[in-house]
């Protein structure tokens, strides 16, 4: 097992060092995974799944060739905590928020269930910048392009030192990676992240290269599917996976109820996986890939309810307060499909799932997703301790929480994996531990 580990709390209103990144170390790397590499039995590389399509269709055959293992994961966050009562005050004296707004913002802060966020911006402290007048104590809305040379400059050391940790911890040498697909929906440059990643981290130049963009909260796991493809393709594929997220770039100061939601539970960080075609060595865990699923509510529920666009003072999140409401209704249609791939009555319910890795996307989310589908708090508190200490990361932010799963599965048990994000799409993933101590 390799993962990133979460380095000692911060104080209150602390920042790091300029330049630095609060990162997860990960335990010390095993040797290569070309030596001592254990090989797939032939007869289960292929196996046929049942999978029950939304919407009442018949059930279909889907044909896994292969599969892929999740056999590393890092994770990495910028230099600044802010406690959330800090943000909440200062959000709070803003001379725009009217009176309802002024109730509005302690009940959406003090019941989001996050005590730190994490963030590239450093000006709330006190000191001041294009994100906060030190003298006045207004918090100032630069216009899109500067946000967009913060994320420029910001987010490419988390993308590297995510990625770097991850393949450290991962016992394999940088020129066994052949795919990088890196993700992103706060900001955009080029050459990209990928581009960076493989020239930071001295990976081959013939490193197949791809970049997930303005996909929202769920992005993570089209790149987790990408890997798989491309470890279905090829038997030696490494893929490495990395999704940063600046969200606090575009935080809005508004009386809108919207955008006080929005400001009360998004944050930054990057967390990064290494996806290989081949089963982990003896004595080392890994997450398999057993099968995937998205699914989209009706158009006319949900799509302007969740939405990301980009105006002149940054971009324009929409994430209505009935989002949690829409995502109770429409759940079992959406995740049906995945637990139907399980044998017997594990298809029945997930309380057979030991494992949950559900995105907070807000804490009304998670409590919408435990009542649902009748899980224990047991079962969701992975989901909930990450809110906790990192607020919502839009797609890195599931792989926080397989970050910590990996700790704690034991071989055989099962992961559920999910997210949600503009659509409004659900997005799927159901994984088994292998190689961990029973």
């Amino acid at each position: 097992m390799a993962t990133g580990r979460t380095g000692p709390a911060l104080p209150p209103g602390r920042a790091h060092p300029a330049g630095s990144c609060h990162a997860q170390s990960p335990r010390s790397p095993h040797p290569s995974q070309q030596t001592g590499q254990s090989h797939r039995d032939k007869n289960s590389r292929l196996k046929n799944v049942s999978l029950f399509a939304p919407g009442g269709r018949h059930p279909a055959s889907r044909t896994l060739p292969l599969t892929a293992y999740l056999i590393s994961a890092a994770t990495a966050v910028p230099g600044t905590a802010y406690p959330q009562t800090l943000i909440r005050d200062l959000l709070r004296a803003q001379p725009q928020m009217d009176r309802l707004a002024q109730r509005l913002i302690p009940s959406a802060f003090n019941a989001s269930g996050i005590d730190t966020r994490y963030s590239v911006i450093p000006d709330y402290l006190g000191a001041g910048g294009p994100f906060f007048d030190a003298v006045s104590g207004q918090m100032l809305s630069p216009g899109t392009g500067l946000r967009n040379e913060v994320y420029t400059r910001e987010v490419t050391p988390l993308f590297i030192d995510a990625g770097r940790r991850a393949l450290e911890g991962s016992g394999l040498a940088p020129e066994d990676i052949t795919h990088v697909v890196t993700v992103s929906c706060t900001g955009f440059f080029a050459p990209g992240p990928d581009y960076l990643v493989v020239r930071a981290l001295g990976l081959p130049a013939t490193t197949q290269r791809f970049h997930v963009g303005f996909m929202g909260c769920y992005a993570a796991f089209p790149a987790l599917r990408m890997a798989r493809a491309f470890c279905d393709a090829d038997p030696q594929a490494n893929v490495l996976v990395i999704c940063a997220e600046l969200c606090t770039l575009h935080v809005k100061v508004s009386p809108d109820p919207d955008d006080i939601v929005s400001s009360a539970v998004f944050a930054d960080g990057a967390a990064a996986v290494v996806v290989s075609a081949q089963p982990p060595v003896t004595g080392r865990t890994a997450l398999r890939f057993d099968a995937f699923e998205t699914a989209l509510t009706p158009p006319d529920q949900g799509e302007k309810d969740m939405a990301w666009t980009i105006g002149d003072q940054g971009y324009q999140m929409v994430l209505s307060s009935y989002v949690p409401r829409l995502i109770e209704t429409h759940l079992h249609g959406a995740v049906g499909p995945l637990l139907h791939t399980l044998p017997g009555e594990l298809a029945q319910a997930g309380e057979h799932i030991e494992h949950w890795a559900v995105h907070p996307g807000g804490r009304s989310i998670l409590d919408k997703v435990e009542g649902s589908l009748g899980l224990s708090e047991t079962q969701m508190h992975a989901s909930r301790e990450e809110l906790r200490r990192y607020g919502n990361m839009s797609s890195a932010t599931v792989l926080f929480i397989l970050r910590d799963l990996l700790e704690e599965v034991r071989d055989g048990e099962r992961v559920c994996a999910m997210a949600f994000g503009p659509g409004l799409t659900v997005e799927s993933g159901l994984m088994t531990a292998v190689g961990a101590s029973e």
